[in-house]
């Protein structure tokens, strides 16, 4: 066992509904190659209906929590505050580890000087392993881009994150106001801070793909009105060159939908592909309508 792997890890799940999903997250934890004596599951209840304690009582390094102020980053807040390890990882009840993913994460924290986040590869998978749906493809083709998060906008989604406690200490914790977006808040702090942001394909997790149109609408109004929140709290106002913006963005966007589509390889039939193009443009009119309700007085959906 090298040196990286003497240091105490707590792992932090926020859940909310999520049973069957959360017992596959913790089997998987379960089954780390990274000692188990030397990390923690604390998992948090953020006002479930459904019974939590039914499925961390069946493995013994879980620990549960609760925290009654909805939204995730709430709950990360308060399993933050009561984690033993200086080490602190991040993942979600939907997600999957890989085996080594414990294991490679500390390594890949503890070999890069002034690192404040490891980032690590988020893979989505199918209902259908080999024949994604169009939603599952626009799902795959837009969001998680965990790479693309790092190297342009300097965070990682807490689906797959490592850090230090030392971190929040110095930049302070999320944003437990913000039910989208606080990852992106949290992680500009971190990079302004002077901390290195790291990007790592071998720290691994599986993450279902959303598979309806609803489910992707749901997502898209809560990362809305999540961007809205942050830049109300830059206060930042609707100035010429958004109203601009906002005016070219009304042409329908066919011809990068079509060629995301046609490039969309996995998807096997014509039907979808076209189908993924209408979901893009439907997307994009559904985003640019919500931001214009907010930015004329309308209230977050989530």
């Amino acid at each position: 066992m090298n040196g990286n792997k003497q240091k105490f890890v707590s792992v932090i799940i926020p859940v909310f509904n999520d049973i069957e999903r959360l017992q596959l997250c913790l089997k998987a934890l379960e089954n780390q190659t990274y000692p188990q004596e030397l990390y923690e599951v604390i998992v948090v209840d953020n006002n479930s209906e459904e019974n939590i304690a039914e499925v961390t009582k069946q493995f013994k390094q879980v620990s549960l929590t609760q925290e009654s102020k909805r939204g995730s980053y709430a709950a990360r807040n308060q399993g933050i505050k009561i984690a033993q390890g200086k080490l602190l990882a991040f993942t979600d009840s939907d997600c999957i580890p890989t085996a080594n993913w414990l294991e490679n994460g500390v390594n890949k924290l503890l070999s890069v000087s002034n690192c404040g986040i490891v980032a690590g590869k988020i893979n989505l998978y199918y209902q259908n392993k080999s024949c994604p749906n169009a939603a599952e493809m626009f799902d795959k083709i837009v969001n998680l881009q965990q790479e693309k998060y790092v190297e342009e906008y300097h965070y990682g989604a807490t689906a797959n994150l490592f850090t230090f406690k030392q971190v929040f200490d110095k930049v302070g914790l999320f944003n437990a106001d913000l039910k989208s977006g606080g990852d992106a808040d949290w992680g500009n702090r971190v990079f302004m801070s002077g901390y290195d942001i790291i990007y790592s394909q071998d720290v691994l997790i599986l993450h279902p793909a959303r598979n309806s149109l609803a489910q992707l609408i749901k997502k898209v109004m809560r990362q809305t009105g999540g961007t809205f929140d942050r830049q109300q709290k830059q206060k930042q106002k609707l100035n010429f060159n958004q109203v601009i913006d906002y005016i070219i963005q009304l042409r329908p966007p066919v011809r990068s939908a079509m060629r995301k589509s046609l490039s969309a390889q996995e998807l096997q039939d014509i039907f979808s592909k076209i189908e993924l193009t209408f979901i893009i443009i439907i997307i994009h009119y559904l985003r640019l309508g919500e931001e214009l309700r907010l930015q004329f007085g309308g209230q977050s959906r989530y």
